[in-house]
């Protein structure tokens, strides 16, 4: 059941349906902290519960209904917020925000200073980075009317300027930067606030509070290029930062000073992440002028101001393809101030390694166009609609995505995507800004075609009852990486290595292949777990899925050459074997899987007489012999400690589903186990 924080007509469910499907819902962290500090909705999916991000813009309504052209009633704005995709979630006053925060600790005289303007609170989603300033909102807005056209942007030809990466130094904190430059641009207190303003919520949003990219402004005319990035001994590079702009620091007492000094604790978050390195990022322009320290704080001397006419912009990273789209986000925004509107002077980026050779060259921004496709029937199916393929390609238009053509008899919609809009990833994309172009209170509600009662897949249902009575007997489940290393999967448990589903590119050694067998993880978790008691035994299980190779799996006429196989593992580790124990586990699996043991399994059991009152299935029988030493798992048993589980049914007989024994004093030693181990393993798809 979806449910979602505002009460409005069915179409908000759809509208919710696209958020969870373009995976807009953010990770929370261990300490289940948001990465983000603004409001949010919550989305209850299942059991589990998720959160929404959403920045919140903070616009004056005057400001806001003049730069539009256009006057509306709160309610009035509050619909077009909702057909647009974003939402109105509060109205407020800079004195009414002063009330509410300061409770009580400003004087009568303090707020009446403070202005009774009407501020709009405006939830916008969190990939949408243009979005995140005045500018953004009222240009996506008027063009959504059909008031404007959209803008080309434009990087002008010649390359004047550049900035060259001692990449060698930069390389050991912060290996990216990217660069631009506006010419010619008018200020004033509205757009200068909202300049900086763009930046702080950029860096609290996409750049993850400056840790992946962090944004330097500077007057062009104060400084001197080419520029350098060079990272250096903090004790060497000396500034008057902005904060405090009355004396000098080097690098190392600034931020000292900013961990400690209380008029600063706006930068103190920023220190950690460049204050344990043993070089300092830093900027500086041909006569050795800090520009800035990033991610910490700009130098004194390139102060933007009111009278500024050309804007250097500067973006260091550690991710550079965030650092080019907060680049042309940026850019895009505040171009259109300059002479030229939506033009910008571009800066070749030079990457110098420490024998002065040039490695690479970029020129940035990029501010580039580009096209995605997605199929004409499958945006109607997803959406609900059916509209022909020329009303879409216009629909395109009132959101930023056209240019669009048609393509392949009228079946493909290839749209143009603007450098503002890097959300822009899949068909699904595509297909929401389609329905919002459209209206979603323009949907229409419809009886299903179809009627289907859900419920849970037959071997799903299975495993969560045998987890069930597993647990009650005295084992505790566990949840196992799906990845492993060859060694782990292999060399450890002293079998041969055998075809895998493997990873081209791992993260690193431990995640080379898809395990093959649940038996690795378990063994790791006792190995992590040594501080745990094993007095009376340590007894853990697993019911999850491998991976195995399979050239027959075919799935929509592909071979896919790799089927999933659900299987149950259990290990006992403790001052005996326990050899036992597991076995005692095996006949509790198929007691409960309503399967019988053969006569001669029977015969060797003081329980013979009890059998008749089994409850089982018809023509379905087990039985236990011992591995046979030519079996590909025998080696991670003991000799002679190991044995073969046989199932017949009625459509096979005497069929190996799995083994259980005693674990090889090698395997523990691989694993660094300590005391002496049994397992089971077995096929849970073939016991129903």
């Amino acid at each position: 059941m979806l449910s979602w924080n505002r009460s409005r007509n069915h179409t908000n469910e759809f509208a919710l349906y696209f958020l969870v499907l373009k995976g807009r819902l953010s990770s929370i962290d261990e300490n289940n902290h948001l990465p983000l500090p603004s409001r949010h909705s919550q989305v209850w999916l299942s059991n589990f519960q998720y959160r929404i991000i959403m920045p919140t813009i903070a616009v004056e309504k005057e400001l806001l209904f003049s730069k539009l052209g256009r006057s509306y009633t709160d309610n009035a704005f509050d619909e077009l917020c909702f057909e647009f995709g974003i939402e109105l979630d509060d109205k407020t006053s800079e004195r009414e925000e002063a009330m509410k925060s300061s409770a009580g600790t400003l004087t009568r005289e303090q707020l009446q200073t403070l202005s009774d303007a009407i501020i709009y609170k405006i939830d916008v989603p969190a990939n949408r980075y243009d979005l995140l300033c005045i500018e953004g909102i009222v240009r996506s807005l008027k063009i959504f009317l059909g008031d404007i056209d959209a803008p080309v942007y434009k990087v002008l030809g010649e390359v004047k300027e550049s900035i060259t990466v001692r990449k060698t130094n930069t390389d050991k904190v912060r290996p990216f930067v990217v660069c631009a430059i506006l010419q010619d641009i008018t200020f004033t207190k509205d757009r200068y606030d909202s300049f900086i303003e763009l930046q702080d919520q950029l860096h609290r949003n996409l750049c993850r509070q400056r840790t992946l990219v962090a944004i330097g402004t500077h007057d062009y005319d104060t400084v001197k290029g080419p520029f350098v990035y060079d990272a250096r001994d903090p004790t060497k590079i000396e500034f008057v930062p902005l904060t405090p702009d009355d004396r000098s620091f080097n690098a190392k007492e600034l931020l000292n000073f900013y961990e400690t000094e209380a008029a600063c604790k706006h930068l103190k978050p920023y220190v950690p992440i460049i204050k344990k390195s043993d070089v300092y990022p830093v900027i500086l322009d041909s006569e050795e002028n800090v520009l800035s320290l990033p991610p910490i704080i700009n130098g004194s001397k390139s102060k933007i101001t009111l009278d500024t006419k050309n804007v250097f912009i500067e973006c260091t990273a550690t991710d550079l393809t965030k650092a080019n789209i907060v680049l042309d986000t940026v850019v895009a925004m505040f171009s259109e101030y300059c002479s030229k509107p939506f033009t910008v002077e571009p800066v070749r980026v030079n990457y110098m390694c420490s024998n002065g050779k040039i490695l690479d060259t970029k020129v940035t921004p990029l501010m580039s166009n580009r096209k995605e496709r997605a199929n004409i029937e499958f945006c109607n199916s997803l959406i609900g609609i059916d509209i022909s393929p020329e009303k879409m390609k216009i629909l395109c238009n009132k959101v930023q995505l056209g240019p669009a053509e048609l393509l392949e008899n009228d079946t493909i919609l290839e749209v143009t995507v603007p450098p503002t809009r890097s959300d822009i990833l899949h068909p699904v994309d595509i297909a929401e800004d389609v329905s919002i172009a459209f209206g979603y209170n323009n949907i229409k509600k419809k009886i299903p075609t179809t009627c289907t009662v859900g419920r849970e897949q037959p071997l799903n249902q299975l495993g969560d009852l045998l987890r069930e009575e597993i647990g009650c007997a005295g084992y505790t489940e566990v949840l196992t990486h799906g990845l492993c290393s060859i060694r782990d999967n292999f060399t450890a448990l002293r079998r041969l290595e055998t075809p895998s589903v493997s990873l081209s590119n791992p993260a690193n050694i431990e995640y080379q292949i898809v395990r093959t067998t649940l038996l690795p993880g378990l063994l790791k978790t006792l190995q992590h777990n040594k501080s745990a008691s094993f007095t009376s035994g340590f007894k853990i299980f697993e019911i999850s899925d491998v991976v195995l190779p399979d050239e027959r799996h075919v799935l929509t006429d592909t071979i896919v050459g790799a089927k999933n196989r659900r299987k149950i593992c259990a290990v006992y580790s403790g001052p005996t074997s326990g050899f036992e124990i597991i076995h005692g586990l095996v006949d509790r699996v198929m007691t409960l899987c309503e399967i019988a043991p053969q006569p001669a399994y029977i015969a060797n059991s003081a329980k013979g007489p009890d059998e008749k009152f089994r409850v089982t299935r018809g023509g379905w029988l087990y039985t236990i012999t011992e591995l046979s030493a030519e079996d590909k798992v025998s080696g991670t048993y003991f000799p002679g400690r190991a044995a073969s589980v046989l199932l017949t049914s009625p459509s096979r007989e005497n069929v190996q589903i799995g083994t259980f024994g005693i674990l090889h004093p090698e395997v523990l030693k691989n694993f660094d186990i300590q005391y002496p181990s049994s397992c089971l393993e077995i096929d849970l798809e073939a016991l129903f």
